[in-house]
């Protein structure tokens, strides 16, 4: 633990260096910029010094980062918990190949792009039809990764639609099928119901929902169906036609898998031209993550600045700030990749951790956060770690000079959380403002902003689908070597698991047709006047 230990003695001897200091070395933004294919990660405006960054590289090597990245990619068990390798990299690195158990995985994997490539061009090229002719929407019925990946994806890629509008249902509140379904066509829809299993409870729920809504005006519902599943007996049993099923294997975790099956929805919508190109960009990052030195790569730096705010500067939550409003789903979509994944309270070995594990990840695009919780980042008492991300271009030139503001706005509020406003600022702003005397002063503290509020930017090139395969590549690999410096399982989530149980169990109690006989007291009470207001 002396690396730990020494790393935390330093955040307590740096605490209250002002971060503006370290810009007295003139070339502190270039020493603290990493640079890939048109990525710059600029971490400059950080307490991280010299001997902070040596210190946690030092730490990425001692855990074992570099032996577990190997083992990652070569297709070892690294899901320790589940005996499962993590291979979600294969599904976008379609050459070579990649052994599991002694079985080289990637014919299947290569296989099944190729059936959901051809399949995306019948529906696009209008070739495959629904009872009323050419497919015009699509629903992607899923939940967790089989829905957050795939429509955060579509939106942030909608300069590139050229097929079917495509709609995403995930809740079990029937108002949001209800919702979704309402105008559509049900004679040109095709529906994608997205769970490995098909066991799914809020999936198949709404599944069933979509399928009567389709059979009250279509002869054969099930032929505007596929799923995307590994379980092929239920799939028929619900009357999906096998070419229309395409399933992933169990190293593909929830939330790592819209590279291949589970973005069946986003290729219909921007085409497999896109969908390959988006793959390719993640490739990029992988090989990036590969062979770069850790000084030099962006997923390691990434990581590293996340543990330095979190375990060491006590940070417990970092926000997450796209200025690119196509990015609006981008923090939500990281909630679950970061707080699913190291969300966890024991390490490897079963032992209670001995430090925080993941923070709370949240945001909003710029510049909507700014009128929304940009005050609590900019004049609160926690201080929020702030991670913007940024396109130099935009994708309508005719509105350049929006984005252009857009742009402005974005480094404006990195360099006043950095800077901020003393006392005698706010001071003299106020006296020519024609104050004086205690009010001067009353007034003048309400203006002081403290500073020194830590921020990262990322800034690329223009949003182009093989920039977005990289911006979420980047943060998957963010989550691993975090996940392996802390020690803990990055790929399982038990955490899921209980209230799923207990949810089952209450179904009956509040149908009224069992007694809830070991629930508490206030669960009853609760379940008890739900039964009331619905008249059961």
């Amino acid at each position: 633990m002396t690396i730990w230990q020494d790393l935390r003695d330093h955040a307590e001897a740096v605490k209250s260096r002002r971060i503006a200091e370290l810009f007295e070395n003139d070339n502190r933004a270039a020493e603290f910029t990493a640079e890939f294919g048109g990525f710059m990660f600029d971490y400059s405006k950080t307490n991280i010094d010299a001997k902070a960054r040596s210190l946690l590289l030092r730490l990425a090597e001692k855990q074992g980062v570099a032996e577990k990245r190997a083992a990652m990619f070569a297709g070892k068990k690294i899901n320790e918990t589940e005996r499962r390798a993590v291979l979600h990299t294969a599904l976008r690195n379609l050459d070579g190949e990649v052994m599991v158990d002694g079985h080289d995985v990637m014919p299947a994997v290569r296989e099944t792009h190729a059936r959901m490539t051809a399949f995306a061009r019948d529906i696009r090229a209008g070739r495959y039809t629904g009872q009323g002719g050419a497919i015009t929407d699509v629903v992607n019925i899923g939940i967790g990764g089989s829905d957050l990946g795939p429509a955060m994806a579509t939106l942030a890629l909608a300069p590139y639609h050229n097929g079917p509008r495509v709609h995403f249902v995930s809740n079990v509140d029937g108002a949001h099928i209800h919702d979704t379904l309402r105008g559509l066509n049900p004679e040109t829809t095709l529906v994608v119901v997205a769970s490995k299993t098909f066991t799914t409870i809020e999936t198949m729920t709404n599944a069933e929902t979509a399928r009567r809504w389709m059979a009250a005006a279509v002869a054969d519902p099930g032929a505007q169906f596929a799923a995307l599943s590994t379980a092929a007996e239920k799939t028929a049993a619900f009357g999906i036609d096998g070419s229309r099923v395409f399933g992933f294997a169990d190293w593909v975790g929830g939330r790592y898998s819209m590279w291949g099956p589970i973005g069946l929805s986003l290729m219909l919508a921007i085409g497999p031209e896109n969908f390959d190109a988006m793959l390719a960009g993640a490739a990029a990052m992988d090989a990036h993550f590969c062979d770069a030195p850790f000084a030099e790569n962006l997923p390691v730096l990434l990581a590293l600045v996340g543990i330095w705010h979190n375990q060491f500067c006590d940070y417990a939550t970092r926000a997450v700030l796209p200025y690119d409003q196509r990015l609006a789903r981008l923090p939500a979509y990281l909630q679950q990749l970061e707080m699913e994944s190291n969300g966890k309270r024991v390490s490897m070995d079963g032992a209670d951790l001995p430090y925080h594990s993941g923070p709370v990840v949240w945001g909003e695009p710029g510049t909507n956060g700014q009128h929304a919780f940009y005050q609590l980042i900019h004049q609160g008492t926690r201080i929020v770690p702030c991670e913007f991300m940024l396109a130099a271009q935009g994708h309508e030139p005719d509105l350049a000079h929006q984005h252009l503001l857009l742009v402005a706005n974005c480094l404006a509020q990195s360099e006043a959380l950095m800077r901020g406003r003393d006392l005698a600022e706010a001071t003299e702003i106020m006296r020519k403002k024609g104050l004086e005397g205690e009010e001067l002063d009353r007034q003048a503290r309400h203006r002081v902003f403290p500073g020194s509020r830590p921020s990262t930017t990322l800034l690329y090139p223009k949003l182009t689908p093989e920039v977005f395969g990289g911006i979420i590549a980047l943060y998957e690999h963010r989550v691993f070597v975090e996940g392996v410096i802390l020690g803990i399982n990055s790929y399982d989530q038990w955490g899921v698991e209980l209230g799923k149980e207990l949810a089952l169990a209450l179904a009956p109690v509040l149908e009224g047709t069992a007694d809830g006989a070991g629930k508490d007291g206030s669960t009853l009470q609760l379940a008890g006047r739900i039964r009331a207001l619905r008249g059961v």
